[in-house]
This record gives C-alpha cells, sequence and structure tokens, in this order.
C-alpha cells in the first residue's frame, strides 16, 4: 500500500496527517489524536514485522518499559499497541523541527561546540536507557531530533533488552543500519550498551567531518570495513582538530566491547576535553596512518605535567591549611543529615539552620526559613524577604542549597546550565564558565560559578555549584553567598565535607 494512501485515515484511533518520515522498517505520520487534541508522530511498523510473534511481544513491552523512562532526551512515547489488524505502531511526542541527518547535509561539518552540545544530550539519553537495560541498536542521525538546542533520541522502539541476541527476526531482517552497526551486531553475538557507543562514535564523527568514518559503495563491503579496517583518523580529515581526538575515537570505535569507555557520557567527555585541553597547541601535524599505531602526545611539553602536579599538591595544602586556620579560630561545626530531598551529608557552621521542604529540597543558612521561601517560589519567586539581608547582613545571605534532578547533566555546556538552572532555581542564572571535573567530598562532581538575580529588582546571589554523581540521579549542590564569588574558607570546608548516600 503506497505510504500515502493513509493521509485522512483512522489508524488505532489517530488521524493520519501527513508522512514526516521513512525508513526500511516504518513509515512515520504526523497524526491527530482527537481524544486529546493533540498532534503526534505516530510510527507505523512494516507489516512483515507483525508477523514475528517474538518480536511483536517484544516490540510492545520495550516501548512501554521506554515509556517509562523519564529523561528530558529521550522523547516521549504515549502509547505503543497493535492495531485491531496486528500492524504494529507507536504515538509519541511531535518534534516540529530537523533531524540530525538534515542538520548535517544542510551545514556541512558543525562547530566543535555544537557537537558538545548535541552529544552530550544524546549520550545521556543512551546512559538513560543502558541503566534499564535497554540498547537502542540503531543510533544515527535520523534519529537524533533538533529542537532548538534541545535534542532528543528517538526511534526506542525497536530496542532489545541486553541479554538479547543482535541480529535478525525470524523474518530475516537487520535490526540496525550498516553504516553505524558494532561489529558484535554484525557478528550476531551478544550485545550491550557499548554497541550504541560504537554506533555513537560513528555519528560523532560524521558530525565532526560531513562524512562518515567508512564509505564504501555497498552493504558488503561496508560491513567487512567495521569488523576489520580503521577509519581515516579524524585530525587527518578534520585539521583543526587535535591529535588527541584520535586516541578518543579509536576507543568508541574499538573492534571489541571489552576496549571501548565504559559509557556513552565517558566517551563524549572524553572528546570534549580532549578538543579542549589541547586546542591551543600548535605543534607540528604529523599524524600515522591508522588510530593503532599513533603515538600519545601526553608526555609532549616535558616539564607540564610535573607542574601541573605540584599546583595541584600546592592547592591542596593551601586548602588544609585554610581548614586549620577555620578550626583553630574555635568555630563550631555541625552535620546535616542525609533526607530524600538532599541524600548527603556535609559540615555546616552550627549558628545555621538546616531545613528540608516536602523532600523536594534543603537549605542551610543563618536565615533559612526566608532562605527556603525563595527557593520554594521558582521562577515568579518574590526576593523582598531576602533582598534586606543581601543588602544589611550580607553574612547571613549565605548558604548551601541541595536537591536531585534528573534534569541535570554533569556534561552540560554553560548554557545548557543556564537552562536547566532557571528551571530550578528562583531567578536569572549566569554561569561564568562551562562546568570542569572536580570533586565534592570523594564522590566525581562538575563544577561551576555563577550568579542568581531577582529579574524584578537588582538584589542578587553568587554561588558555586555542583552536578555530583549518583547512581540514580545526579545531585545539585550550591554554595551561595552575597557576593559574585563565594570560594571562600566556609565553602571549602561545606565542599570537603561531603559523602553522598
Amino acid at each position: 500500500m503506497n505510504d500515502r494512501s493513509l493521509i485522512g485515515q483512522e489508524v488505532a484511533g489517530y488521524v493520519i496527517e501527513n508522512v514526516v518520515g521513512k525508513g526500511g522498517m516504518a513509515v512515520v505520520y504526523l497524526a491527530l489524536d482527537p481524544r486529546l487534541g493533540r498532534r503526534v508522530a505516530l510510527k507505523i511498523l512494516n507489516p512483515v514485522l507483525s508477523v514475528d510473534d517474538r518480536f511483536r511481544q517484544r516490540f510492545i513491552l520495550e516501548s512501554r518499559t521506554v515509556a517509562s523512562i523519564e529523561h528530558p532526551n529521550i522523547i516521549p512515547i504515549y502509547e505503543a499497541n497493535a492495531d485491531p489488524s496486528g500492524v504494529l505502531y507507536i504515538a509519541m511526542r511531535y518534534v516540529d523541527g530537523s533531524d540530525l541527518r538534515r542538520f548535517i547535509y544542510d551545514r556541512g561539518p558543525l562547530p566543535v561546540a555544537q557537537v558538545n552540545m548535541i552529544f552530550a544530550q544524546v549520550a545521556a539519553a543512551l546512559d538513560a536507557a543502558h541503566a534499564h537495560d535497554l540498547i537502542h541498536r540503531d543510533v544515527k542521525p535520523a534519529n537524533i531530533l533538533m529542537a532548538g538546542d534541545h535534542v532528543y533520541l528517538t526511534d526506542f522502539g525497536i530496542t532489545k533488552h541486553r541479554t538479547s541476541i543482535s541480529g535478525l527476526t525470524q523474518t530475516d531482517q537487520f535490526i540496525g543500519t550498516p553504516r553505524y552497526m558494532s561489529p558484535e551486531q554484525i557478528n550476531k553475538e551478544t550485545v550491550d550498551g557499548r554497541c550504541d557507543q560504537y554506533a555513537l562514535a560513528c555519528v560523532v564523527y560524521e558530525a565532526l567531518t560531513g562524512r562518515l568514518p567508512f564509505q564504501r559503495d555497498n552493504d558488503i563491503a561496508l560491513l567487512w570495513a567495521h569488523l576489520a579496517e580503521q577509519p581515516a583518523p579524524l585530525s587527518q580529515v578534520r585539521q583543526d582538530l587535535p591529535l588527541e581526538v584520535d586516541g578518543v575515537m579509536a576507543r568508541a570505535l574499538a573492534k571489541s566491547p571489552d576496549q571501548r569507555y565504559p559509557s556513552c557520557t565517558a566517551f563524549v567527555a572524553a572528546l570534549r576535553d580532549a578538543i579542549s585541553g589541547h586546542a591551543a597547541e600548535t605543534a607540528p601535524r604529523t599524524p600515522p596512518a591508522v588510530f593503532a599505531t599513533r603515538p600519545s602526545r601526553v608526555r609532549r611539553g616535558g616539564k607540564l605535567p610535573i607542574v601541573v602536579a605540584a599546583l595541584t599538591a600546592a592547592l591542596a595544602a593551601l586548602a588544609l591549611v585554610v581548614l586549620l586556620l577555620v578550626n583553630q579560630r574555635g568555630e563550631s561545626w555541625t552535620r546535616y543529615q542525609s533526607t530524600a530531598a538532599a541524600p548527603l551529608t556535609f559540615d555546616y557552621p552550627a549558628g545555621w539552620t538546616a531545613v528540608t521542604h516536602a523532600d523536594v529540597f534543603a537549605v542551610v543558612s543563618p536565615r533559612a526559613a526566608e532562605f527556603e521561601a525563595l527557593f520554594v517560589s521558582g521562577a515568579n519567586a518574590d526576593w523582598s524577604r531576602v533582598a534586606p539581608i543581601i543588602a544589611d547582613d550580607p553574612a547571613a545571605a549565605a548558604g548551601v542549597y541541595a536537591q536531585v534532578s534528573d534534569t541535570l547533566d554533569g556534561v552540560a555546556t554553560a548554557d545548557q546550565m543556564k537552562s536547566t538552572l532557571e528551571g530550578l532555581l528562583p531567578g536569572q542564572v549566569t554561569i561564568a564558565r562551562n562546568p570542569v571535573q572536580d570533586q565534592a567530598g570523594s564522590s566525581p562532581a562538575r563544577s561551576f560559578q555563577g550568579t542568581l538575580q531577582d529579574p524584578k529588582g537588582a538584589s542578587r546571589l553568587g554561588f558555586v555549584g555542583y552536578v555530583v554523581e549518583r547512581p540514580v540521579k545526579p545531585l545539585l549542590l550550591l554554595y551561595f553567598c552575597a557576593r559574585s564569588a563565594c570560594d571562600d574558607a566556609a565553602h571549602t570546608r561545606v565542599r570537603q565535607s561531603v559523602r553522598v548516600s
């Protein structure tokens, strides 16, 4: 049946309006849900797939599992089922924007900052799925939707549990796209989330260069290249990238899953650090022919690692001296006890008060009641109670704010972090620099600095923030004060005393 023949027809309660996309296994339509008066993207799978009983059952079960994952970068699924004739369909949010395939086609190689922004979100979505034991298995530009700066990963309806064997359905169809398919998928071996990492690396390569890592005349040659060949080093294809990116890409594109990164986020973070950490280097570029034999440049510069190590040790010693001086002044400290709202412990001055607000957040401050009222107010916050404290008693306009949120992204850029925090905090947020790798006590974290300002007045708080890694949801920890820079002795004591529950 012609794909456009369904336009104007009703399928599973949805009225088909137009075709918006097509692949080998499905057609995606713009459709109206008359029950709720909203438009959806309705994906109707090739009817040949419905004859595979195991595929049909797994499709419905796993689509519903994806629908239960609340993540800002996973396209929301409203319904997944089979219509009365047995044809499988998924109804999901309709995104009025472009996909990455069209984006690359129209613009060619993308700017590095934009690549970092896009793939930090894609990696977070994939890791969230992997945490639920789901593997996407078809990561490609067409399945990455662009809605401004917000990115959605879609097409989770043809996933598989990590314990499944990849490869063919009973109808002898590959699940995946040869251009981005991992060696273990091609060999029909047991797969896990690292096969998605391999595909993600292929897409990153394409976004940075405008070309695929492997370009062959037919699918057989293409699959063989994934199994046995190496792509051209990224720094050879795009000359403004440092050599360090080649080692990162070589690991993510390793033929063996065991040699890849432990997560997609780890891969994207390593790539970002490789690019930004050596962007100013101007040494002669003499890259070898393939990734496997590329020498490391970590030792180049001779004494730099020694200087960095000495500087790190000096800063640690300085922090210790600061803490000793604080303690010698006889200041008394107490400890915040973990709650559902703020699952961590940390030291704070005994003169401060700790308040936990309805299992949503915790605030610790000399004027906790006033700052609790501020932080609970959201975007339309009334700063009138804290404005006099900030102006007349700045020493009391300090404290710690903590909450867990699945919207936090430790690898976000400054602009992304600003957008996220303005959804959590009461005011206009500025971020002074991109988050960097740090520690909060014994836990890995990304730190950043910024300000929070009353959108209706002149009152402003500075803060040092941390997105702290946790097994379930990340934790936001802010140390705020009435100055533009809050990196003082009290902040040091709080940060070093953190223990995440």
